[in-house]
Order: structure tokens, then sequence, then C-alpha cells
């Protein structure tokens, strides 16, 4: 006999999962139990919402599935919060959550069996690419390679998976996994007659060109017809450093924003131009506008194309960067970075500091939504493709912590924090003290949520609700056995005791006592109104 518990991990090793994240209930201690022999590591959490954040982390670290196990009702509904993040920032991530018995249900009746839910995928349904409650134990590993092959299909996004717990453990039939077919290059027709006529092209990378690995291609393309490329938060890292075309600062500055300005083609790749990355659609439109992209409703819902190219953005920029002729390099990006990097420092000169300690480290960062978090998600220059992950999708506090967890799995993290986000989740120092996981959380502590301060500040309002009593963050991450320090603000000593810690085995927490200016790139201080 196999069980429902082991065809689900089945299907987990047949897609290459080797890491999931989770929290035991009464319900779903079967697949804890598999778990056991079968390979794949379980990072045992002390929240649910800390289970998707972490899976999340994962996912986008690594480019492959995250994946979190959590019980039925009050644990499906703990994960909502990340899940939303997930899917405005088209993560894939699998969400198994067990349900009550499937014999103790009856349709349309609350019975009040314990943590029943009149409909517990219909919960997760605004916040999930699809979802779906398996029907007998038989159809389980069916259903779950379907969820685990539209989790990963682009366009990517989490996937619900309900479990009904008697099923888990009941003798369950295998099921066939096919791997996706690749789809063929569209007619480039229309798009090359477009970059041969253009004077003055600008590249627009988005999450979709980093999910699809399309960094040389975009690299190729762009320096061929000596087009400038700003990417957006999601795609941070997608250009080496040294890539004469790679911008490295966002389209919230005039500097940057004048290449948007003046260009007489955008070439958008794998980017829907959401209100955070366009000031709320104050850029105009482009003159012209060619999309490459999975999905044309979604590209050109909020500036129309004059041409869209169906396909993935590796294979198809691929193909256009082989077609295109080479143009004599005349690219203003040099003169632009050194314009955004003077920016940066006449705006804070802490925030400089911090943003160079920062690059002074080798570390995949995650960034929390707080002051320091905008300035590194919006400035930071990203060494790696996805070696940034920052929750601009649905703007969730609390993501940096968790998330970094799920990142450090794939090596050393630092997450950027600040005081409110991290008490979020910081009962999972447990979690990284546990698991030893190599995680640098840098905690910067201004006594409050200081852009909702600043917010109010501006306004001419008095301080309401943003000012907090914050804890000992230094004796808190000790009591766990997380080793900690605490500095007065971003400075020598700062980026001594970061180097220190991120070269440092498992986890710990730096604490930094300061206050920094919100960046331009945060909604009240935008240019474009």
């Amino acid at each position: 006999m196999t069980s429902g518990a082991e065809r689900l991990l089945e299907v987990l090793a047949a897609h290459d999962v080797e890491v999931v994240f989770g929290l035991p209930g009464v319900h779903n201690l079967a697949i804890w139990e598999a778990l056991r022999g079968s390979g794949i590591r379980m990072i045992g959490v002390r929240h649910e919402q800390t289970a998707v954040y972490a899976a999340d982390g994962y996912a986008r670290t690594t480019g492959r599935l995250g994946v979190a196990i959590v019980t039925t009702g009050p644990g499906a509904a703990n994960t909502l919060g990340a899940v939303g993040e997930a899917w405005a920032s088209g993560s894939p991530v699998l969400v198994v959550a067990t349900d009550i018995p499937s014999t103790l249900r009856r349709p349309d009746v609350h019975r009040g069996v314990l943590h029943e839910t009149r409909d517990q995928r219909a919960m997760f349904l605004p916040v999930v690419k699809d979802g779906w409650t398996v029907g007998s134990a038989d159809e389980l590993a069916a259903r779950a390679h379907h969820a685990v092959g539209t989790a990963l299909a682009a366009p990517q996004g989490p996937v619900y998976l309900g479990v009904p717990t008697d099923f888990l453990t009941a003798d369950a039939a295998d099921a066939d996994h096919r791997p996706a077919e690749e789809a063929e290059v569209p007619d480039l027709t229309g798009a090359l007659a477009l970059i041969a006529a253009a004077q003055r092209p600008l590249v627009w990378a988005g999450g979709g060109a980093q999910r699809s690995g399309a960094g040389g291609a975009v690299g190729e393309l762009a320096r061929r017809i000596s087009a400038p490329v700003v990417t957006t938060y999601a795609a941070r890292g997608l250009l080496p450093l040294d890539h004469p075309c790679a911008v490295h600062g966002p389209a919230h500055v005039p500097e940057v924003g004048a290449l948007w300005d003046d260009a007489d083609l955008v070439i958008a790749v794998g980017t829907d131009f959401d209100g955070m990355s366009t000031q709320n659609w104050a850029m105009p439109a482009p003159r012209k506008l060619l999309c490459v992209t999975v999905d044309a409703a979604d590209a050109t819902k909020n500036y129309p194309a004059d041409v869209v190219l169906l396909g993935d953005a590796r294979q198809v920029v691929g193909e256009l960067a082989e077609r295109v002729p080479e143009r004599e390099f005349t690219n203003p990006v040099g003169t632009v970075n050194a314009e955004v990097r003077r920016t940066v420092l006449a705006e804070d000169p802490q925030a400089a500091y911090l943003l160079s300690a920062l690059e002074g480290v080798s570390a995949t960062l995650v960034a929390d939504m707080c002051v320091a978090g905008y300035w590194v998600g919006g400035f930071h220059r990203v060494d790696r493709p996805r070696g940034l992950s920052y929750p601009v999708g649905w703007g969730t506090l609390g993501f940096g912590f968790p998330a970094a967890l799920g990142a450090a799995v794939a090596g050393r993290t630092v997450a950027v924090c600040g005081d409110g986000g991290f008490l979020f989740a910081c009962g999972d120092l447990a979690t990284a003290a546990q698991e030893r996981l190599p995680v640098t959380v840098v905690v910067v502590d201004d006594g409050g949520y200081g852009m909702l301060r600043y917010d109010q500040e501006v306004a001419g309002h008095p301080t309401t609700g943003v000012d907090l009593r914050t804890p000992d963050f230094v004796a808190l991450a000790t009591s766990f056995g997380v080793p900690a320090m605490a500095v007065d603000g971003f400075g020598p000593v700062f980026g001594a005791r970061l180097t220190e810690f991120v070269a440092a085995e498992g986890p710990n927490v730096l604490v930094v006592n300061a206050r920094l200016k919100p960046p331009p790139t945060t909604s009240p201080r935008w240019y474009r109104r």
C-alpha cells in the first residue's frame, strides 16, 4: 500500500522539490510522518504565514517551486497575506492545506467539525493562480502533478491544493508526469521593423524576464541596438553590473525617467507596467511599444502596444538579438548611473552608506517594506540574477525576515527589516536557530513605522499610531540562541559588523539605531503626478 501522503511526496520529488516549509497539525501529521523517509527536507516554522513567505523567498531566490504545507482551517487562513504577496509578484508557490475528513463533510452545511470551513478553497481563490480540493485518494497524485505544473507554467503564481485528511492515510494510485512542451517563437517581422525604425530604443525588463532567465538575451539585444536597460524591482540583477547598457536606478528619479521620456521605442520584456514602477502611470505612454510576454492582456492593460510577441522571454528576445543588425554604441548609461549615485548621496548619506556596505558583502538580499528596504529595493546594485527579493507586488509589511529564511536555504542571505515589520514574525528566530540557517537580519530601529511617520509629518499632522515601544532586540535574539549586536547609525562600525556577521555561520541579528529619509521611490516623493 502507498498512502496519499507518500504519493504527494512522490509528486514533489518528481518535480525536483528538495525542501518544504510547514507547521504540523492534527490533520497533516501523516505528511510529516511520510517526510521522514522521503529525502525531502522539512523546515518547521512557528507560524503558517512564515511557511508561505519562506516558500516564496526560496522560489524567488532559486527559481524553483516553493512548497508550504499547513493544516486545516485557521492554519490555512493564517497563510493568506503571504499567499497574496506571492500572487501579486508571480511567485511559483504550492500551498498544500489539509481539510476536514471527507466522511464528515456535508455540502453547504457547517457541522462544527474541528477546524471546519464552509469552503476552504474559496478563501484562497482571490489570491492564487488556481486552486483545487482533491476529490478522492486516487485523484491526489494526478491533481498534485497538475497543481505543480500550473504554479510553474508562465505566467507563474501560487496554487492552492486542499487535501481532506483521510486521503493522506488511504491507499492512493500513482499518476504520470508529463513535462510541458516548449512553445514556438512567434513571427518577428513587425517587431524587427519597429526596432529598425527606432533611433532611441529603451528596454524595460520586468519579473517575467527574470523568471525566464532572459538576462543574457536581453543584454545582447540591448548591446546590439545600443539601448539602455531599465529593470523593475522584480528584475534587479538581470544584467551584470558592468554591462554597458545596465541602468542602476529606478525610473522614479528624473535622470532615469528622462530615458523613458526620450525613447522613441520601448521594448518591454516580461512586465505589466504596474503602478509602483510607473508612479501610477504618470509616465507618459511610449511613442511606440513592443511587448514580449506570455500574457498579452496583462502586458497591454496599462499602456497600448504596437506589437505583442507571445512567448518565453529568453527564447523570443534571443531570436530578436540574433536578427537585429549591430549599431554604433551611443548609450548614455554611464553618465546616467553616475548622476543617480550622486543623487543618492545627496538625499541621505546614511542610506548611501547602507547601500555601500551591502555591496561589500556576498549574499542574497531580501528587503522588507520599510524605509531602509525602500532604499535597498530602489537603489541597491544587485550583482546577480535573483539576488534581491522585495515585496512590492502586494506591499506586504513583514515579508522580509520570513522570506529570508527560505532564501537562506540556498545560501547566505541578508534581510533588511524595520523594527515594526520584524516583529511580525520574530518568533521564527527559533526556526533560524534550530535549522542553523545562514541568515543575517539587519533590523533598523527607528522607534516605529518610519514611512507612516513621514507621511504624517509631511501632511502637518501630529504623529499618531506610528511611534512604537520596541523591545531590546539584542536580548530578544540572544534569548533564542541567535548572536546579536546593536550599533548606532550606518557608518564604519556598521560596515565592519555586517562583514563579520555575513562571514559567520548560522543566523545572527544586527540592530541599527537610525532614522532614514524615505527615498524618491516612495509614493509621497514621486516626481511625477
